[in-house]
C-alpha cells in the first residue's frame, strides 16, 4: 500500500497467490484469489466492508475457538457475557490513541457497541462455526493450501464485531493497530478470561428461561424477585446505590422456581402512591422485564410477558385505517371504523396505540397516567352528567372487557385520580419504594363504586366492543425508493427515527426499543419485506414470519446492506410486535379492507 493511503482500499481485496502444482491450484499456472481473513495463532480477523463510504473504517469479524476459553454453552447470553469483558481492551487502545487536539480519523479509533444491561441477540456477539486455517503461509503474499486429512473439522467459535478507524496517511500507525494492538488485545483477552463466572452467567439464563416458562402457563403476568434493585442511578442504567431491596408484601409473596418474590395476576392491577414514591419504577421494571438482564443489574429475576406494550398518547402521530370505535365513537368529518389521520390528538393517538398493540398479539398493556390523555383514560360521575354527547368511551370502561374478551391484561400507575380504582382487579400502593396491597381499602374509599365489569353486566356499560382489525396492507407506497427516484434511500441516524424511501418515521414513543441497533435492523427489515412485493397487497404477518424465520436460521446480517453509509453496521434483534409498532407509523402506506 502507499504509505499516504486514505481508503486502505487493498485491505478488502486481501490478494493472495497460490503456486501452480499445489493441492489448493493443481493447475499449470499461479491462481491470485481473495483471502480478506487473517490469522493470529488459532484466532481470524476478517475485514468487512462497513459500507462504501467508509473504506478506512472496516468492520472487524474477531473468531476466537470457544474451547480456548473453555466454553460450551454457546447461548446469546454467553456470548454478551464474553463481549463485555472484552470491550475493556478496546477502551484501554482508545485510551492510548486518544488526542484532544486530533479527531479519531487522525489518531486512530476502535468503535464497540455499548450494551445496557438488557441481554439482546446481536451481530456483535454470537457463537458460530468457522472453519479452520486451511493453508500455510509462504513469503510475501503466498499461500500454500494444506491437504484436507491435514486440516481438521470446523470449530464452534466466539464471533465478536467492532470497527476500526485507520489513521488517514498513517499507513504504519494502521499496521501497528491491526497486526499489533488488536491481536494482543485479543490474546490477553483470552489469557485472562474468567472461566469460572461463565458458570454464574450460565445458572443464571437457566433460571431466567424457568421463570418465562413458568410465567406463560401461571396466572400472572409479571414476577418481580424479591432482594431486587429496581431504582437506576440518575441518567444511567446501574442500579441505584444504597437504594432499598424490593421486597413483596408478606401476604402476596409466591415462590416461582425457587425464587420468593410477587407475582402480579393477569387482569388489571393498579400502582398508586404519592410522589417520588416508586410507582413509576415499578412500571419501568415491569416494562424492562421483556428482556433478559445481566448479572449485577439489580431486575435480573424479574421477567414480564415478552408481548407487552408501554402505552401512552402520541400526539401528532399518523394512524392508517385503524377501527378505533371501541373508543371512539364519532369524529368530525371522519369514520371511527375506518379512522385515518397524519397528526392524531392524544385520545385517538392513545386509542390506536391499545388497537394496534392488541392486534400484533400483545397480551399486556402498560399505562402510565403522566404520559396518558386523561379524556381517554377518564370520565368521572359529574363529567358524565355535564356532557351527554361525548364520543370518547373511557379506557376505563373498557379495560375489563379487554382482558375477558380477549386476554389482554393492564398494569396502570396512577397518582392523580381515584376512578381507576373501581376497575382493578388488584391495588398495590408505592410508599418510598415499598409495596402494599391496598385492594380492600381501595374499594371502602371508593364506597363501593361500581366496577366497569359490574356496569356493563347490568347494560348500563358500553356495548362490547370488536377489537379486530379489518384492513390489509396495499403494496403502493411500500417501497424503500423516493418517488421519482431510481435509488433507495435508507438511513437510521442517532436519533429516534428511521427514513426509508420517503418516509421518516418517529419511533421516539415507541418506548420497548432500546436501541440505535434495533432500529436499524428494523429499517433492513422493512428495506427487505419492500423488495419483495409485486402483487397489488402485502400479506404482512406472512411477511414478517418470514423475516424472523430467516434470522433464526441463518442470523441477523441476512437482512444487513452495505449499501447504506447512513446506517451502522451493528444490528440487535427487535421484537415483532416493535417491528409492526414501526410500520404502523408509517404515514405514506395505504389499507384496503379484508375480505370478509
Amino acid at each position: 500500500m502507499d504509505n499516504a493511503t486514505v481508503n486502505y482500499r487493498e485491505m478488502y481485496e486481501a490478494e493472495v497467490m497460490i503456486p501452480a502444482g499445489t493441492p489448493g491450484n493443481p493447475t499449470g499456472l499461479p491462481q491470485f484469489v481473495s483471502e480478506p481473513t487473517f490469522w493470529y495463532g488459532e484466532c481470524s480477523f476478517t475485514v468487512e466492508l462497513t459500507n462504501k463510504m467508509s473504506l478506512d473504517r472496516p468492520t472487524i469479524l474477531c473468531q476466537i475457538p470457544a474451547e480456548n476459553l473453555g466454553i460450551d454453552t454457546y447461548e446469546t447470553t454467553v456470548a454478551d457475557y464474553c463481549y463485555r469483558e472484552f470491550l475493556p481492551y478496546l477502551e484501554e487502545m482508545n485510551e492510548e490513541l486518544y488526542n484532544r487536539h486530533k479527531t479519531p480519523e487522525q489518531t486512530g479509533y476502535y468503535f464497540m457497541v455499548r450494551p445496557g444491561g438488557e441481554v439482546l441477540e446481536r451481530n456483535t456477539a454470537y457463537f458460530a462455526m468457522r472453519p479452520r486455517k486451511d493453508y500455510d503461509n509462504g513469503g510475501g503474499n503466498i499461500i500454500v493450501h494444506r491437504r484436507p486429512e491435514e486440516v481438521g473439522e470446523p470449530q464452534m467459535c466466539l464471533s465478536m464485531r467492532y470497527q476500526v478507524q485507520l489513521p488517514a496517511k498513517r499507513l504504519k500507525k494502521a499496521i501497528q493497530m491491526l497486526t499489533a494492538d488488536m491481536p494482543m488485545a485479543v490474546a490477553l483477552f483470552e489469557e485472562r478470561f474468567n472461566r469460572s463466572r461463565v458458570r454464574d452467567v450460565i445458572e443464571l439464563a437457566n433460571k431466567q428461561r424457568e421463570l418465562r416458562a413458568w410465567l406463560r402457563t401461571s396466572e400472572y403476568c409479571a414476577f418481580l424477585a424479591n432482594g431486587s434493585i429496581l431504582p437506576r442511578e440518575a441518567k444511567t442504567e446501574l442500579p441505584m446505590e444504597g437504594a432499598i431491596p424490593f421486597t413483596a408484601p408478606p401476604e402476596e409473596e409466591i415462590e416461582a422456581c425457587g425464587i420468593k418474590g410477587l407475582g402480579i395476576r393477569r387482569g388489571v392491577t393498579v400502582i398508586t402512591g404519592g410522589g417520588y414514591s416508586g410507582k413509576s419504577t415499578i412500571l419501568d421494571t415491569i416494562a424492562a422485564g421483556i428482556y433478559d438482564h445481566v448479572l449485577g443489574d439489580g431486575r435480573e429475576l424479574c421477567v414480564t410477558d415478552q408481548s407487552a406494550m408501554s402505552i401512552g398518547a402520541e400526539d401528532g402521530r399518523c394512524i392508517k385505517n385503524i377501527d378505533i370505535s371501541p373508543f371512539i365513537s364519532w369524529v368530525p368529518g371522519g369514520e371511527t371504523e375506518d379512522f385515518s389521520t397524519d397528526h392524531a390528538s392524544g385520545s385517538t393517538s392513545q386509542a390506536a396505540n391499545i388497537l394496534e398493540a392488541i392486534d400484533c398479539g400483545s397480551k399486556l398493556l402498560l399505562i402510565d397516567e403522566d404520559r396518558s390523555a386523561t379524556n381517554f383514560m377518564i370520565r368521572d360521575r359529574l363529567m358524565k352528567e355535564l356532557i351527554r354527547r361525548e364520543p370518547i368511551t373511557p379506557f376505563t370502561e373498557r379495560v375489563n372487557e379487554l382482558y375477558e374478551a380477549c386476554g389482554v391484561s393492564t398494569i396502570l400507575v396512577i397518582g392523580g385520580s381515584g376512578e381507576y380504582l373501581s376497575v382493578a382487579d388488584t391495588v398495590y400502593m408505592m410508599e418510598e419504594y415499598v409495596i402494599y396491597n391496598v385492594t380492600e381499602t381501595a374499594k371502602e374509599l371508593g364506597g363501593q363504586a361500581q366496577s366497569g365489569r359490574e356496569s356493563s353486566a347490568k347494560g348500563s356499560g358500553p356495548k362490547a366492543a370488536t377489537w379486530t382489525q379489518n384492513r390489509r396492507l396495499k403494496t403502493e407506497g411500500f417501497t424503500s425508493y423516493p418517488e421519482q427516484a431510481w435509488q433507495e434511500k435508507l438511513a437510521v441516524p442517532d436519533i429516534d427515527f428511521i427514513m426509508i424511501g420517503a418516509e421518516k418515521i418517529d419511533t421516539r414513543s415507541i418506548a420497548n426499543i432500546l436501541c440505535r441497533e434495533q432500529r436499524t435492523s428494523i429499517g433492513f427489515m422493512i428495506r427487505l419485506m419492500e423488495n419483495r412485493q409485486n402483487g397489488v397487497f402485502v400479506d404482512l404477518k406472512d411477511e414478517v414470519e418470514r423475516i424472523f424465520r430467516e434470522i433464526a436460521a441463518n442470523g441477523l446480517d441476512t437482512i444487513y446492506s452495505g449499501f447504506f453509509p447512513e446506517c451502522e453496521r451493528f444490528l440487535a434483534m427487535p421484537r415483532v410486535c416493535d417491528l409492526y409498532a414501526v410500520i404502523n407509523r408509517m404515514r405514506r402506506l395505504t389499507y384496503g379492507k379484508l375480505k370478509s
